[in-house]
């Protein structure tokens, strides 16, 4: 009983850490990089997909992402998809292929993009604290029906415990290299 808690919270807290990675991938710095892309769909036959399966992504140099269709008429539309979302990219298409440039990020742009990745670790924190305080109700509720008894409960919510704090300083390693990142010129 205490183990399957135990497993569940684990698995629940690193779905967090996948979700800030996701979070952080959307943040934009500097360099170009095929992920920024990711939260963009394009219609494609009566349904939006996502760009990646429509066209080739890679990066062509260092501020610049290329994007080649696999289809000659979905260039327009993978521009327009670009252009539509918030991301803040100029795409330009030259009849073959998209080149997406990345613009040099203002001293005011990596403040706001550093606020940004600071209140999506703190989301992360308090989701992995959440999911703290259901592992412990459960193991509460175990200890009020008798099923287990107060030393297995209080190991169970040290091994709790001991487990958000990994996870809390894996959000903090990963928000510090995300905020250096976004610093760096």
């Amino acid at each position: 009983m205490i183990n399957d808690i135990l497993k569940d919270a684990e698995e629940r807290m690193k779905k967090s850490l996948v979700s800030l990675d996701a979070a952080f991938n959307k943040i934009r710095t500097g360099r170009a990089h095929p992920g920024i892309l990711d939260s963009v769909r394009v219609p494609y036959y009566g349904s939006d997909m996502p760009i990646q399966q429509v066209a080739n992504v890679v990066v062509e140099d260092a501020r610049t992402l290329m994007i080649a269709p696999w289809e000659k008429k979905m260039l327009a539309e993978i521009e327009r998809a670009i252009m539509k979302s918030d991301l803040g990219l100029n795409p330009s298409n030259n009849g073959e292929v998209i080149r997406v440039p990345m613009p040099m990020l203002t001293e005011q742009t990596r403040r706001d993009y550093t606020k940004q990745a600071k209140a999506e670790a703190e989301h992360a924190r308090v989701a992995v604290r959440n999911i703290r305080r259901d592992a412990n109700t459960m193991v509460k509720d175990l200890l009020k029906e008798k099923s287990i008894s107060e030393d297995d409960e209080r190991r169970a919510e040290q091994n709790i415990q001991k487990m958000t704090d990994n996870h809390i300083a894996q959000i903090d390693k990963k928000y510090a290299d995300k905020e250096a990142d976004l610093l760096a010129v």
